[in-house]
């Protein structure tokens, strides 16, 4: 029986690479004013770190994704809705981010679709600029023409990956410093739950 391909990054090894994360972005905004909005909840604890390593004043916002099903003109349609008092008002339309250089920060970029749509939203309020950051860019699902300026990891792996912030499909696993997909997070599941017997 063949295995399935695993993959794991140790926690040194992502905060060696938030930190080259942290230097490039702080050098493409030599020093301004950065507005960083953070998908919540999976970004949490990679958009904590990296908003420590980037120099110059950096303002927060956090979205709560809210994808349902809508009606519109007598069908149904799934839409995407962020839900935040700073980054959308009362009508759901886009904040102030007019001028301003905004970062999205999110945990995983997959098939691009809500992403896109968050940045579509806030570049209706024409900041100065606007990018994006992921901590893994999944390439394989990618349903539009979306690349991250900034990905700490690439992978093709369709597995899910659990820790730093990330739940596995059992939900656990988010407050492991390192990151792990498929079966290299059960294993370490397994051998925590040995370790305990």
């Amino acid at each position: 029986m063949s295995r399935a391909k695993v993959a794991s990054y140790s926690a040194a090894r992502i905060a060696s690479r938030v930190k080259e994360l942290g230097r490039a972005i702080s050098k493409a905004y030599k020093g301004r004013r950065v507005d960083v909005v953070v998908t919540m909840d999976r970004a949490f604890m990679f958009a904590a770190d990296l908003v420590r390593e980037m120099d110059g004043p950096a303002v927060l916002h956090f979205v709560r994704e809210n994808v349902r099903d809508v009606e519109w003109g007598g069908k149904t349609r799934r839409e995407v809705f962020f839900g935040n008092h700073e980054t959308t008002s009362a009508n759901n339309e886009p904040a102030g981010f007019k001028g301003r250089d905004v970062l999205l920060v999110d945990a995983v970029l997959e098939s691009g679709v809500t992403q896109d749509f968050l940045l579509r939203r806030i570049g209706e309020s024409k900041p100065r600029s606007l990018r994006l950051a992921v901590l893994l860019d999944k390439t394989s699902k990618r349903r539009v023409q979306l690349e991250p300026d900034y990905f700490a990891f690439r992978t093709a792996s369709n597995s899910v990956w659990s820790g730093y912030g990330l739940a596995g499909a059992n939900g656990l696993g988010q407050n492991r410093g390192a990151l792990a997909s498929g079966n290299s997070s059960q294993k370490s599941a397994r051998t925590a739950k040995k370790r305990k017997r």
